[in-house]
């Protein structure tokens, strides 16, 4: 599943128009990003928790030339599933 089809689904469980349904997704996943770069946790309760990790530097290999390069120290972000979404998978 895609964004547009998350947006057409969102359009049908609330009978909102497809434009508006766009621009709540647009806000949710801006708002979650924006949070995210300022190292702040994401919670919604049921769902999951999307927060920031430190990687450490490593070293790797090159799959093209299988040559060792240095990979440098970066945040990722990271999502955790909640209870409910845990289950409702199972």
């Amino acid at each position: 599943m895609n964004k547009t089809m998350i947006i057409e689904q969102m359009t049908k469980e609330t009978k909102m128009s497809k434009s508006a349904c766009r621009v709540a997704m647009d806000a949710l996943l801006k708002v979650i990003g924006s949070s995210l770069k300022k190292g702040k946790t994401v919670v919604l309760t049921g769902f999951g928790t999307f927060c920031v990790v430190k990687r450490k530097a490593r070293t790797g290999i090159n799959p093209a030339t299988g040559k060792k390069m240095q990979i440098s120290a970066k945040r990722v972000p990271k999502f955790r599933a909640g209870k409910r979404l845990k289950e409702t998978v199972s």
